[in-house]
């Protein structure tokens, strides 16, 4: 096979992914023509980092940080988009693992691109931790702004199902929005640093749709 051909391929692959809508919208009902799909929230997490990395000035290579958010959503080509509560994580990345070696069978790099991957999977370098924190914090962002557009409208009695954590559960019941339980959820369960916690506090605690620059 022609380098030219394994290039059209890849693409056509991963194409795919402007199709794929992000599961836990269509599971909370977002009431909205358009719902985000899995390039996007790719895309928007890249410029998060950037973002983030050029306010806060950490000590990693924005690089590599760009190029693991690029790819480490590649399996859902193959397999869709599992939220949490869906599978657990494990079985999760055995099946993204499986996945991911027939996404990138036919490219050279392929061993370079499943390496970034895995490094993200494991979040054990500053990168990884990064990326992994960006890629939470996003959902959360993006969840605030279907909030503020008045497209999420919890009911417990439906919505019940999606909820499988006790600190969830008691925000939605103690009347908070979506996106204010899920911002509070992450600030727990992610283990978000310093900076990340202030970006998730501000973003609650404000409109960020409309809001004018300082």
């Amino acid at each position: 096979m022609t380098p030219e051909k394994r290039v059209i391929n890849f693409y056509l692959l991963c194409n795919k992914l402007k199709n794929i809508i992000r599961t836990g919208w269509v599971n909370w009902h977002v009431d909205r023509d358009r719902l985000e799909s899995v390039a996007e929230h790719i895309y928007s997490t890249q410029m998060l980092a950037i973002a983030i990395n050029s306010e806060y000035k950490y000590d990693i290579d924005i690089q590599k940080v760009i190029y693991m958010l690029a790819v480490h959503e590649m399996e859902e080509i193959m397999i869709g988009d599992y939220t949490q509560f869906d599978i657990s994580r494990e079985e999760k990345l055995k099946l993204g693992h499986e996945a991911i070696e027939k996404i990138l069978s036919e490219l050279a790099d392929k061993d370079y691109i499943k390496q970034m991957i895995l490094e993200f999977d494991e979040r054990k370098t500053n990168e990884a931790f990064f990326a992994y924190q960006v890629d939470k914090l996003e959902c959360d962002l993006q969840c605030k702004l279907y909030d503020e557009e008045g497209c999420i409208q919890v009911d417990l009695e439906k919505d019940r199902k999606n909820i499988h954590n006790d600190i969830a559960l008691k925000k939605l019941e103690e009347g908070c929005s979506l996106s204010e339980m899920w911002m509070t959820f992450g600030r727990i369960r992610y283990n978000y640093d310093e900076n990340f916690l202030k970006i998730s506090e501000y973003a609650q605690n404000n409109g960020i749709l409309h809001s004018k620059q300082d």
